[in-house]
C-alpha cells in the first residue's frame, strides 16, 4: 500500500554460531517401543558382556561402547526387521528413537555386525532366563508346543557351488595368487601400502579356508548319499555330483516353500499353542524335517525347566522312532500329534501284506498314535498348529527371510535375536492388552 515502508522480518542466519539445549529424553513418547526396549535391558543381567571389555579403569586405551546399548540397538533394530549393520549405523545418526537409544556412545557398523554374531552363548542363556520371567508373571502356558522348520535363504548364490573338479581349481588359481603376491611384495616392497598387501593376504587366507570348508561338506554329503543308497540304490544313482558352495560351504541348495531351489538353513522352531512363545530355536543344514521333533521338544523342556504334555508338528517329523521315545517317558505320558504319511494305494497286494505285518510288529505306543491320529479330537487339536505359520510369518517380516551373515553359528546367533525380539514383541502386546482391560 501506498506510504508504508518494507517489510520488516527476522531473516535466516545460516553463518551464525549458536548453542542449542537440546532435552533428548523429550525426543520420544511415554510408551514409545525404543523405551520399552531399553527398559527390559536394563532388567537384564549382561555381566559376561561388561567382563569380556579389555577397557579397564586406571589403564590406557579408549573406553568401549556400552554393550547394553549395542543389545538394546540390534534388539530395537530386530523389532524393526532391520538385518544390516550398515543401514542400523545409518539409523543412529538419523532416526531418533535409534539416537535415543545411542545417545552419545559412539558406534559404527563394523563394531555393530562384530557385536551382532559373537555372543551366541549369552543370547541362549537370555532367552531360557527371559521366557522364565515370562511364564513366572503368567504371560503364557507351556504345557503345549508346537513345531516346524522353515527354510531361510542364505547369502550364496547358484554360481557359487562346485563339485570336487572345480574345487581344486579354484584352489589352484588361489595358491597361484599366493605366490604372485609374495613374488610382487619380494620384488618391489613399496609396490602397494602395508594395509593393501596385508588385505590381499587376508582375502586369500579366507578363501583358502572356504576352500576347506567346501571340500569337508562334499566329504559330509558323500557320507550321507552312501547311507541313503543303502535303503533306495536307484534314487541315489540318479542324483547329480555332489556340490558345495565357496561362499558358504555350510549352506545347502534345499526345496524352498515357493518351490524354487536356493541356497538355504532349515532353522526349526518350537513356539507355544497359545500365544507363540519362541521356546527352542535351530539353524541346520538338513533339507528336511525327520528326525527333529526329539531334539525339539527337549530343548524345549531344558530351557522351560518343566515338562511338556503335549507336541504338534506336521507329516514331515513322523519318525516312528521318535514318536515312541517321545510317547514311553516314564515320568509323564507325552501327547504326540503329528500325522502320519499317508499310505499308498496304488500298490501291489504283495506290498500291502508287508505293510500291515510291519504295522503289526510296531510297539502299542505307536499303534496308538495311528489311532489317535483319526480321530475327530485329533483334527481340533492340529488346527492349533497353525500358530507356528504365524510365527514363521512375524521372523520373516522381520527380515529373517533373507540372511546377510554366512556359516551355521552366525546363523544360529541371528535366530536367537530373532526369538528374543519375537518374545518380547509378544509380551509387550500382551502387557498393554493386560493394561487397557484394567
Amino acid at each position: 500500500m501506498a506510504g508504508r515502508g518494507e517489510a520488516r522480518v527476522v531473516v535466516a542466519n545460516r553463518a551464525q554460531l549458536s548453542w542449542d539445549l537440546i532435552n533428548p529424553d523429550g525426543w520420544l513418547a511415554p510408551d514409545h517401543r525404543a523405551r520399552l526396549v531399553v527398559g527390559f535391558v536394563e532388567t537384564l543381567d549382561l555381566t559376561v558382556l561388561y567382563d569380556k571389555i579389555e577397557a579397564r579403569e586406571g589403564t590406557a586405551g579408549r573406553p568401549a561402547a556400552d554393550p547394553a546399548v549395542l543389545f538394546a540397538l540390534w534388539l530395537l533394530a530386530t523389532m524393526d526387521g532391520v538385518g544390516s549393520a550398515r543401514e542400523l549405523d545409518r539409523l543412529t545418526s538419523q532416526d531418533l528413537a535409534y539416537r535415543w537409544v545411542a545417545c552419545g556412545v559412539p558406534v559404527n557398523y563394523h563394531g555393530l555386525a562384530d557385536f551382532r554374531v559373537a555372543h551366541a552363548d549369552v543370547l541362549d542363556d537370555l532367552l531360557t532366563k527371559t521366557l522364565a520371567a515370562f511364564m513366572a508373571e503368567g504371560l503364557f502356558d507351556a504345557d503345549e508346543i508346537v513345531i516346524d522348520g522353515t527354510k531361510i535363504k542364505a547369502s550364496a548364490g547358484k554360481g557359487s557351488y562346485k563339485r570336487a573338479l572345480r574345487l581344486d581349481e579354484a584352489e589352484a588359481a588361489s595358491k597361484a595368487r599366493v605366490v604372485a603376491l609374495k613374488a610382487e611384495v619380494d620384488a618391489d616392497p613399496a609396490a602397494s601400502s602395508r594395509r593393501t598387501q596385508a588385505a590381499r593376504a587376508r582375502g586369500l587366507s579366507q578363501t583358502q579356508q572356504r576352500i576347506e570348508k567346501a571340500r569337508a561338506k562334499l566329504a559330509e554329503i558323500e557320507a550321507e548319499k552312501a547311507k541313503r543308497a543303502k535303503r533306495s540304490p536307484r534314487e541315489v544313482a540318479e542324483k547329480k555330483e555332489a556340490q558345495a558352495s565357496l561362499t558358504d560351504p555350510e549352506a545347502r541348495r534345499m526345496r524352498c516353500a515357493d518351490g524354487a531351489v536356493r541356497a538355504s538353513y532349515n532353522v526349526q522352531i518350537a513356539a507355544t499353542t497359545d500365544h507363540g512363545f519362541v521356546t527352542a530355536i535351530m539353524a541346520t543344514d538338513r533339507r528336511n524335517d525327520s528326525g527333529l521333533a526329539r531334539p525339539m521338544f527337549e530343548a524345549s523342556e531344558q530351557r522351560l525347566g518343566r515338562m511338556i504334555k503335549r507336541v504338534l508338528a506336521d507329516t514331515g517329523f513322523a519318525q516312528i522312532d521318535d514318536i515312541a521315545a517321545l510317547g514311553s517317558r516314564p515320568e509323564a505320558p507325552i501327547g504326540v500329534y503329528i500325522h502320519p504319511p499317508r499310505d499308498r494305494a496304488d500298490v501291489k497286494p504283495a506290498t500291502l501284506l508287508v505293510r500291515q505285518k510291519q504295522r503289526e510288529k510296531e510297539p502299542q505306543i505307536v499303534k496308538d498314535w495311528r489311532q489317535r491320529m483319526t480321530t475327530n479330537e485329533a483334527e481340533t487339536i492340529m488346527k492349533k498348529r497353525r500358530r507356528i505359520e504365524r510365527v514363521n510369518a512375524n521372523f520373516k517380516n522381520r527380515s529373517f527371510g533373507t540372511l546377510l551373515v554366512r556359516g551355521l553359528a552366525k546363523v544360529q546367533t541371528v535366530a536367537l535375536w530373532h526369538a528374543l525380539a519375537h518374545n518380547l514383541a509378544i509380551a509387550l502386546r500382551l502387557r498393554a492388552m493386560a493394561v487397557a482391560a484394567a
